[in-house]
């Protein structure tokens, strides 16, 4: 049996500001959106929490808070800067490691920024080599990939 994860479509799709159907309603919500729209792009942040035991090893995660945020564009920065969110050394070190920020939160009303990294990597993933992908219940070797054992848990897939 296998299990997936996927987006139904149906043709009644109800756009409302409590269900996020289009990248508009996301445009529409993000925090400072005509700045956003302006010098970066609009996004959903994920906040999560991820702990781990070590005796015995277990991995918990939390349930996502997820928020409406704003992904500025490298050569943007310097709004943060403006604001006095970021200091010149906080931008020279995000950007000398290729990084830009984002930004939770309204700009004039103590907004969360972060260093954000831009990973292509699952899309790459996933568009190159679909059938590295391991179906939910299936050992990796079964599409190829190496397994490590898990104390107390299934094989786990190794990039």
């Amino acid at each position: 049996m296998h299990r997936g994860i996927g987006v139904y479509f149906d043709s009644n799709i109800t756009l409302s500001p409590t269900n996020v159907a289009s990248t508009e309603i996301v445009d529409r919500r993000t925090p400072n959106s005509e700045l956003c729209m302006a010098y970066g792009y609009s996004a959903m942040a994920f906040d999560q929490r991820l702990f781990v035991s070590f005796n015995p090893f277990n991995v918990y995660v939390s349930q996502p808070e997820v928020k409406p945020g704003c992904i500025l564009r490298r050569s943007n920065v310097n709004v943060l800067e403006g604001k006095k969110l970021v200091t010149s050394q906080q931008v020279d070190t995000c950007k000398r490691a290729m990084n830009t920020f984002a930004f939770v939160g309204d700009l004039d009303n103590s907004p969360e920024v972060s260093c954000v990294y831009h990973s292509e990597e699952a899309e790459n993933q996933y568009l190159l080599n679909p059938k590295r992908l391991v179906p939910a219940g299936e050992p990796a070797s079964a599409v190829g990939g190496q397994q490590s054992a898990v104390p107390g848990g299934d094989a786990q897939a190794l990039s």
